[in-house]
């Protein structure tokens, strides 16, 4: 098992310009607590969570995002043949979180339950709280990816 990487593809002044910084999951223990303490610290870097000005908007949608970082991961290392990366993708208009797994089946939400039972809500809350979400497969896999509106 190896640990977490972390790539960059842009320089790390926050500018609207597009960035991509990825880590990987495969093998990572705790995969779904280090996506979200990976994204949580890039959405404060980004601005997106302004610990001074960005009031209670920013808080929440920062819970958001994070809320569906960790239902991606969590599906990916139940059904997807474990969590292998997360990247975020991030410009002046938005953001992109992606996970990317090994199993090739596109995911589809189940149909609504009882709310109150736990389990199933995953890909139902993901579309609630994105603006956006798809699913691109790979040869050795998918990536499903949820999209945010600055």
């Amino acid at each position: 098992m190896s640990g977490p990487s972390i790539e960059s593809e842009a320089p790390i002044q926050g500018a609207p310009s597009r960035q991509v910084r990825r880590l990987g999951l495969h093998g990572v223990a705790g995969a779904v607590g280090r996506a979200r303490d990976f994204t949580g610290g890039i959405l404060r870097e980004w601005g997106w969570l302004d610990p001074v000005g960005g009031g209670p908007e920013a808080r929440e949608r920062a819970e958001d995002i994070l809320l569906v970082v960790s239902e991606l991961v969590a599906n990916a290392m139940a059904h997807g043949a474990g969590a292998r990366e997360i990247a975020i993708t991030g410009d002046g208009r938005g953001l992109t979180v992606a996970v990317t797994d090994g199993e090739a089946a596109v995911p589809t939400p189940l149909p609504p339950s009882d709310p109150a039972r736990p389990g199933g809500h995953g890909l139902h809350v993901v579309e609630l709280l994105s603006r956006q979400w798809g699913t691109t497969l790979h040869v050795s896999g998918k990536t499903v990816w949820a999209a945010f509106d600055r």
